[in-house]
């Protein structure tokens, strides 16, 4: 992709956010995308559900995905995205039945404790591809992701004082997260405001939110006596899926419900953007107000992915960039893209993280800033214009 970008929606040359029929923009790269990512998310889950501490067979933990004791017993499913009592009363809602169902060893085991796995994988990696393809928008600049614009130092440097300093928030650390990155975009926010905001300003002052936090996480470090709180800080510091359970799941999918359906209907609003400032107001749209509120929408998503994950690295970066090269740089498709291959990258990358060392497991985000770094190495080699859009 040049410096310019591509203003066209597809190869038909229709202009960027303008269709005749309410599907017209799903075209046959979008289908493919989602294909392949949902295809690497199911190889990768089925890997992920094979290996454990309790030693079963590659069929028989496959067997236990699709028990039909679970397929057909809906208020198992219930229970287990929306926690015991809601999921009761959501069964009995509909008409369904609420008593328990006995369900084998092997079933228990991939459900309960790793299915769990996965599913957050999904989630993470959808919140951080669309709030990345949403600050790319914003900023103009497809290297604007979560972590250059300050939103995963403020939440690491939030977690690091909730496990280091108010060791009494440490049970509150998902929503300490959410809120730490909420709040080093408004200080990125503030100071990029000189009469209003730009693109350059919003990345430099990212940067600098990103920097100076970073060097307080380091700092506190030494302020840390128990090895185990600097090992579980390390851990939400360079992202990891090691040990989530359910209730991750619970917390994170209302508001990935919430984040993903607002960035798809800003989705004319980011196409807008993307023409520039002076053709945004030429056109009737409040700039600033729009950048805020979709801003609050990408915060809101990799807030989410941080409060259950810790900080995974790149994700929001490269997948935006590498869907655009596939399905176009209308926001509608590209936003749609983010939600199927942002859980691939993910999902993938965990499988990695959890066999590379086995038994021993490596922090997700590792493995993607693994692949991240390479990524944007080959881009720079190849790309003169890589930066805007």
């Amino acid at each position: 992709m040049n410096g310019t970008g591509d203003r066209r929606g597809s190869e038909t040359g229709e202009p960027v956010g303008e269709f005749d029929a309410p599907l017209s923009w799903v075209d046959s790269s979008l289908v493919t995308v989602a294909l392949v990512s949902t295809a690497i998310v199911v190889v990768s889950g089925l890997v992920q559900v094979s290996f454990g501490a309790f030693t079963m067979s590659i069929g028989a933990a496959w067997a236990a995905v699709v028990d039909p004791l679970v397929w057909t017993n809906p208020q198992v499913l219930l229970r287990l995205f929306l926690g015991e009592g809601v999921g009761n009363a959501v069964a009995g809602a509909l008409g369904l039945s609420t008593a328990a169902v006995d369900l084998p060893k092997e079933t228990l085991i991939v459900w309960q404790i790793r299915m769990p796995r996965v599913v957050v994988g999904v989630l993470v990696g959808a919140n951080l591809a669309v709030s990345g393809a949403v600050f790319q928008a914003v900023t103009r600049n497809e290297l604007a992701s979560p972590f250059i614009l300050g939103v995963s130092a403020g939440a690491g440097l939030a977690i690091l004082l909730s496990l280091i300093v108010f060791t009494g928030l440490a049970a509150f650390l998902p929503l300490v997260a959410a809120g730490g990155g909420a709040v080093a975009f408004l200080l990125v926010y503030a100071i990029a405001w000189k009469g209003g905001t730009n693109p350059v300003r919003l990345v430099l002052a990212g940067v600098i939110v990103s920097t100076v936090f970073g060097s307080v996480q380091t700092a506190l470090f030494f302020f840390a006596d128990d090895l185990g709180v600097v090992q579980s800080a390390i851990a939400w510091t360079t992202g990891s899926l090691t040990g989530v359970d359910w209730e991750q799941v619970r917390m994170a999918l209302p508001w990935t419900l919430v984040a993903v359906p607002l960035a798809l209907v800003g989705a004319r609003q980011l196409n807008v953007l993307l023409l520039g400032e002076r053709t945004a107001r030429s056109l009737g749209m409040s700039v600033e107000r729009v950048r805020f509120a979709l801003s609050a929408v990408a915060v809101l998503a990799a807030g989410t992915a941080i409060a259950v994950a810790g900080i995974v690295g790149f994700v929001g970066l490269i997948v935006p960039h590498m869907v655009r090269q596939l399905v176009g740089s209308d926001y509608k498709r590209l936003v749609v893209a983010c939600v199927f291959a942002g859980p691939a990258l993910v999902t993938l990358a965990d499988v990695g993280a959890r066999l590379a060392l086995s038994p021993a497991q490596l922090p997700v985000g590792i493995v993607t800033g693994l692949i991240g770094g390479p990524y944007f190495l080959y881009l720079m080699r190849r790309q003169d214009g890589l930066g805007g859009l």
